[in-house]
């Protein structure tokens, strides 16, 4: 497997570069800075086929000038009944893949990473969106379908799900697989795995959702095995070019008998092995009912422990708002990259704003918004 290196060679002197502006090599891909944009889910498909649509491409366009080093889509289903929503984004046929090209185009002309996240959304699939004025699973009458899932074991408000045999499990591999040619075809330097948040990656790996006795379910080997296999095909198909990245989630916030840090660390250390470069470590989302202690860097010790843990890359989320907060991470060495949502939806170009508050003077503003740069 291709050794990853990180890359810490500064930009000009004169710049007075810290480290969240430094840049970072994986594989094959040098991202020009560590500030990421994170997976939003839009929920914004019109005719709910899967097809990226204009919102899509000025969406995630917005972030393209604003001086970020990657943007990664929302989580994009693998298969029809992967789509966390009927309004969810998939990548498995043509018309889907051709407009994606347009918006990784976009990306790539402002000299972004770009990046999808492969997702199947198990048993918290076909459900409304946020906004609708119902909530809970989408009946087929609808447009909805019945969901799936390592156990029938329903998630609190949503219908019970069908548990996949073993025969069904091997079709979720090769949907991914699947996917994952169709993400290199149309453009995309980075994949991520989307593990996290109670999806089913997720859900096979806690034993909260997963009940099973057969080979994928009982020991953390067994529970690991679809996202370690999943992790191989991607890899086989896509070569050893491609960064792959894998979004966890450390800990399901109970206090004993579900998912864990060191669970995770275990499993990261695992993927490594399998193909993997690096992990996005966030918390949470399988289950209901428990306390998470939400504050400013809440996530940023899991992403440390992991990094530490395993020996391996990773990058910190959550309610991290401030470039100081971004820059304190980065350069203190408990995460590589820091990825931000909420506070890019505020400000699409606060990749840039984060520079000129850290005094680094960017070798990629935008011409149009040189004006902007000056203090």
């Amino acid at each position: 497997m291709t050794q990853i290196e990180t890359s810490t060679a500064p930009l000009p002197a004169e710049t007075g570069t810290t480290g969240l502006f430094d840049p970072f090599t994986l594989r094959d891909t040098v991202f020009r800075n560590r500030l990421w944009v994170a997976p939003m889910c839009q929920y914004s498909v019109e005719k709910q086929d899967g097809v990226p649509t204009d919102w899509h491409l000025a969406h995630l366009g917005s972030f393209a000038s604003g001086g970020v080093g990657l943007i990664l889509t929302e989580a994009t289903g693998v298969t029809p009944e992967g789509r966390i929503s009927p309004q969810d984004l998939g990548l498995y046929t043509d018309e889907q893949q051709e407009a994606f090209e347009r918006i990784v185009r976009l990306i790539h002309a402002q000299g972004v990473q770009a990046g999808i996240q492969l997702a199947h959304a198990g048993r918290k699939a076909s459900t409304f969106r946020p906004w609708a004025e119902q909530s809970g699973t989408v009946p087929e009458a609808e447009g909805g379908w019945r969901a799936v899932a390592p156990s029938a074991i329903a998630f609190p408000g949503y219908d019970e799900p069908q548990e996949l045999s073993a025969e069904e499990i091997e079709g979720v591999v090769e949907a991914f697989r699947a996917s994952a040619r169709r993400a290199i075809d149309a453009g995309f330097d980075v994949l991520e795995l989307h593990a996290a948040h109670g999806y089913l990656l997720h859900q096979f790996l806690s034993p909260l959702s997963n009940t099973r006795t057969d080979a994928y379910g009982g020991s953390l080997e067994n529970r690991a095995r679809l996202l370690l296999d999943v992790v191989r095909a991607v890899r086989a198909e896509v070569g050893e070019s491609v960064p792959l990245f894998v979004r966890l989630s450390a800990t399901d916030w109970v206090p004993s008998g579900g998912w864990d840090a060191e669970q995770t660390t275990a499993v990261a250390a695992w993927a490594r092995e399998a193909g993997a470069d690096f992990f996005d470590i966030s918390t949470g989302g399988n289950v209901t009912g428990v306390t998470i202690p939400v504050g400013p860097g809440y996530q940023v010790e899991f992403a440390a422990q992991v990094r530490a843990g395993a020996g391996v890359p990773t990058s910190a989320v959550g309610l991290i708002t401030t470039a100081e907060e971004a820059d304190a991470i980065v350069s203190s060495g408990q995460a590589d990259a820091v990825m931000m949502a909420r506070q890019f939806l505020r400000d699409p170009h606060f990749a840039l704003q984060a520079a000129h508050d850290l005094g680094v003077t960017l070798p990629y503003w935008p011409a149009q918004y040189t004006r902007a740069a000056w203090r």
